[in-house]
């Protein structure tokens, strides 16, 4: 039986006596619209966008620039990660022609999702990903990981599944309402 994690994420927040302080991975202005949205009544949160996948520099910018302005239009703060591709090319080694949703792409949530459970050390009190809003992408394997990092490095692990309660769907109305510019893959070489 699969986990509902969006349940989970409920309980987490009507349990909150204090607005706690989240690190929230986005892999994009898009997709993080919603979750923001969502989730700043509940914490203080701040965006860490940390993409070594994304191919192409110019790609990157347009993204990083994007969520900058989604942040800034939502109040929150945003936080760039290191634009390492070679972190993201040494993980992919073996399975460059997985298909999406494989191995690669558990490598890859690996990667970005260790660096925010690392970063969040440092003053938050949970960690989290906008990647559970995309239809795309596995929310039990997300939260799998999530959580193992959680324990690995002791800060609280967010769990989510975006994609309910239409959170999918808000983002897209999000994403018309700011004229956010929405990508067609996923960032990776490998799936264009």
């Amino acid at each position: 039986m699969k986990t509902n994690y969006q349940q989970k994420l409920d309980i987490i927040i009507k349990e909150l006596t204090a607005k706690p302080r989240l690190l929230l991975h986005s892999c994009c202005g898009p997709c993080s619209s919603y979750c923001i949205e969502y989730l700043k009544d509940y914490f203080d949160v701040t965006v860490f966008f940390y993409n070594p996948n994304i191919h192409g520099e110019d790609e990157y910018k347009h993204r990083l620039f994007e969520q900058k302005r989604i942040c800034e239009i939502m109040g929150v703060s945003v936080i760039e990660g290191d634009y390492d591709t070679d972190s993201f090319f040494e993980v992919s080694k073996g399975v460059e022609n997985e298909p999406e949703g494989g191995k690669r792409c558990k490598r890859c949530f690996e990667l970005r999702l260790t660096q925010t459970a690392k970063k969040a050390r440092d003053g938050f009190d949970y960690f989290g990903t906008t990647l559970t809003v995309s239809p795309h992408k596995n929310a039990e394997l997300i939260n799998e990981i999530g959580q193992s990092l959680a324990d690995e490095y002791q800060v609280k692990w967010l769990y989510s599944d975006f994609k309910k309660k239409s959170g999918y769907l808000r983002s897209i109305e999000l994403s018309k309402q700011y004229n956010l510019y929405r990508q067609t893959f996923c960032g990776c070489t490998f799936t264009q």
